[in-house]
């Protein structure tokens, strides 16, 4: 069994790495990766194109494989919050014919982040580089805005995990979808 995860980010192709190994379906399993486009902005604004660019990366890597894997991450609009926005990773698992959507746990980026990205256009990478949260202008190919503002307790890897699960779920209990 193959398959493609649609990226280069190793924070997402280890996650998809480490979850697949913990499901007897995936045993053997050979896992490849490739950049793909997400068809979405660079930093998606809502939970529909969040999800159309896990839909889309997937779609864009399923070739000669079993299954190909795309993420996305994102915000979407939540009442109730302090920003008016929370910020949650997609999973796309496509077989060729159908999509397994996932989602990860949603959290808040600090108010002038949230700013930023919503009255500058620019990516979250780019916003918590230039509020000063972190010296990395590449987080989403690392500890993540949730690594940071959890300090180290749940982390890109952590979050990214918990949308391939998610999305597993379907597979998993075939009978029942």
């Amino acid at each position: 069994m193959k398959i493609n995860v649609a990226s280069k980010n190793m924070v997402k192709v280890d996650a998809v790495k480490e979850t697949v190994r913990e499901y007897p379906l995936f045993k053997g399993v050979e896992i490849s990766f490739a950049e793909t486009a997400s068809g979405v902005s660079e930093q998606p604004k809502s939970l529909e194109e969040t999800v159309q660019g896990a839909v889309n990366r997937a779609e864009a890597a399923f070739k000669d494989c079993d299954y190909s894997i795309g993420i996305e991450s994102g915000l979407m609009n939540v009442p109730h919050t302090k920003t008016g926005s929370m910020d949650f990773c997609a999973c796309s698992i496509y077989d060729g014919k159908e999509h397994s959507i996932g989602l990860s746990c949603a959290f808040e980026f600090p108010k002038k982040v949230t700013e930023m990205i919503h009255e500058q256009g620019i990516t979250a990478n780019d916003a918590f580089y230039n509020v000063g949260l972190t010296t990395n202008k590449k987080i989403g190919s690392a500890e993540g805005a949730i690594g940071i503002l959890t300090k180290g307790r749940v982390t890109r890897n952590d979050y990214t995990k918990q949308a391939v699960q998610m999305a597993l779920i379907h597979l998993e209990n075939k009978n029942l979808y």
